[in-house]
């Protein structure tokens, strides 16, 4: 079975207000695409590796990223698009039919266990439909929009907070992006649009250390596990 890994890395990084995208901000000694894309390059399940970057910035992660880093699985890097949901589609779009299993994750998630990898392809093999995710640990609340009033208190222990990886057949996710980009429709995340499609997905346990980089308190959380992981 050929299991593609597609690494979307082409947001902006605007809520760090740095100089440059977040996916290419220095954690410890690399940038930190590169500790996500890591962990990829050494799953033995994984066959190759499609990138996701910010249109124009090809050229760049070629040489600053993929042959600085020895990341000899990327075959492609594909520009993005407005939102994450676009420029996944373009990838998938640039996936010939030969691939059996994509496996989706965030480029600013770097903690992510080559356990959970394995675990997410081997379960996607079965039903077709796989996430991470993690129970949720706190009260979950719902609560109006504006005024921010709680309506009710949801039952945690039906809550899990979803992460990536998100592991899938081929036909079902390209089938999910195409059916969502002719209906209009926008997910939080690849999972909805396969749900949406009535297709059951099935849920690997995560780990709380799989944090998505968005905030500077994230990036000095990260900076943390880092240490922490030498």
């Amino acid at each position: 079975m050929r299991v593609i890994a597609l690494i979307p890395a082409a947001g902006q990084g605007i809520r760090l207000e740095g100089s440059q995208p977040k996916q290419f901000l220095l954690l410890g000694d690399k940038p930190l695409i590169a500790h996500t894309l890591t962990k990829f390059q050494l799953c033995p399940r994984i066959h190759e590796i499609v990138l996701v970057v910010p249109r124009d910035m090809e050229g760049y992660c070629q040489k600053e990223i993929v042959e600085t880093h020895g990341f000899s699985k990327i075959k492609r890097i594909v520009p993005g698009g407005n939102r994450r949901q676009d420029s996944v589609r373009n990838a998938l779009e640039a996936i010939s039919s030969t691939c059996d299993l994509i496996v989706i994750h965030d480029g600013v998630r770097p903690f992510v266990s080559g356990e959970t990898i394995e675990q997410s392809i081997e379960l996607a093999e079965k039903c077709g439909a796989v996430i991470a995710a993690v129970p949720a640990r706190d009260s979950v609340k719902r609560v109006t929009p504006e005024e921010l009033i709680i309506e009710a208190s949801l039952d945690r222990g039906k809550i899990w907070l979803a992460q990536t990886p998100q592991a899938f057949s081929f036909p079902i996710i390209k089938d999910a992006y195409q059916r969502a980009a002719e209906d209009g429709f926008t997910g939080t995340d690849d999972a909805a649009l396969v749900e949406r499609l009535g297709i059951e997905v099935k849920i690997v346990p995560g780990t709380t250390k799989n944090i998505k980089i968005t905030t500077p308190d994230d990036l000095a959380l990260a900076e943390f596990i880092l240490r922490t992981e030498k």
